[in-house]
């Protein structure tokens, strides 16, 4: 069952990019430099890694990479088996990718602030983080909301300018709405970044960070759920065909 388009799931959708943030502010600042979300970045990191240059880590690039490959597999195969059985994949695909982020907090649990030399341990993190984060690619894609990805902000900072009175494109929408959805896009991921960095900042640690984005996660899907109860059902189909 595809959760019905609107307000209630444009919503959820920013706040999975605000997660996003903060998740990449972890990845980055304390597991790498590596993303989790970004596969792109890791592509590069791993060629630059490979030809010797910035001081990378392949180790950690592969890291993620790989998580984040099963978790795209793990997502497709298991949001598809909960679709066919008639079940509100949305939803359990969120409460799953919450849990996912939980035990990636846990095996981060000690870990301190980055600076320090990567460990077995942090690549183990970025695996299991960027496994979740393959997996919430997978959920977005299926959702199919307009310019709201939750990973990236790229393709909805290219449209909010296209579409703004400083650059026109007549193929892109500057309806108020879609431009709404864009800047919230963009805002999100800003603001998400923003919060993780913060939270390292003041001496909070990975783990924790890591479990507010959890927890994110879980109460975005627990407020669609509840709001998604109260929609009526989509009509069935006609008795006489």
């Amino acid at each position: 069952m595809r959760p019905a388009p609107g307000a209630a799931l444009t919503t959820a959708m920013v706040a999975l990019t605000l997660t996003t943030g903060m998740v990449e502010a972890v990845s980055f600042l304390v597991l790498g430099p590596v993303f989790t979300a970004v596969q792109t970045g890791n592509l590069l990191f791993l060629g630059f890694a490979l030809a010797g240059e910035g001081g990378l880590s392949p180790a950690a690039a592969l890291s993620s990479l790989g998580g984040f490959a099963v978790g795209v597999v793990f997502g497709a195969r298991s949001e598809s088996r909960e679709e066919a059985g008639g079940h509100r994949w949305f939803t359990w695909a969120l409460v799953t990718e919450a849990a996912v982020l939980g035990v990636g907090a846990v095996v981060a649990w000690g870990l301190g602030g980055g600076g320090g030399a990567l460990t077995a341990r942090h690549y183990a993190v970025t695996a299991v983080v960027a496994a979740a984060m393959g997996a919430r690619n997978v959920t977005t894609m299926r959702a199919r909301v307009p310019d709201l990805p939750t990973t990236l902000a790229t393709r909805a900072m290219t449209a909010l300018l296209s579409g703004s009175p400083l650059a026109p494109a007549p193929r892109t929408s500057s309806a108020a709405r879609d431009q709404g959805r864009r800047a919230a896009s963009v805002g999100a991921m800003f603001v998400g970044g923003l919060l993780g960095a913060w939270m390292l900042h003041a001496s909070v640690r990975p783990a924790l960070v890591l479990l507010a984005a959890a927890g994110g996660v879980l109460a975005t899907a627990a407020v669609h759920a509840t709001r998604s109860r109260r929609l009526p059902p989509p009509p069935g189909p006609s008795p006489h065909g």
